[in-house]
C-alpha cells in the first residue's frame, strides 16, 4: 500500500468567515486574543524581553482556557503561531 503525503486543502475566505460567524462572541474574541499574543510572543525572542514573553504566554493561556471550555479542537497551538512556521 502506498501512502501519499497529506496535502492541505485551502479554505476560501468566504467559507472561513461563514464558519467564524457561527462561533459565540467570546470564542471569537479569545481566538483574536490568542493570535495577538502569539505575534507578541514571536517578537519577544531575546532574553531582555522576558517580561513581555511571560505576559504574552499568560494571555495565550487565558485565551486557550476559554477556547478549551467550548471545544478542545479550537486550542491555539504552536503550529498556529506565525513565527513557528518558518
Amino acid at each position: 500500500m502506498i501512502a501519499f503525503p497529506r496535502t492541505t486543502i485551502p479554505v476560501p475566505e468566504a467559507v472561513a468567515a461563514l464558519s467564524a460567524r457561527q462561533l459565540p462572541d467570546r470564542v471569537r474574541a479569545a481566538r483574536r486574543q490568542a493570535w495577538e499574543a502569539s505575534v507578541r510572543l514571536d517578537l519577544c525572542r531575546q532574553p531582555r524581553y522576558e517580561e513581555g514573553r511571560q505576559r504574552a504566554l499568560a494571555e495565550l493561556s487565558a485565551a486557550n482556557k476559554v477556547l478549551a471550555a467550548v471545544n478542545p479542537g479550537l486550542i491555539f497551538g504552536w503550529g498556529d503561531m506565525p513565527g513557528q512556521n518558518r
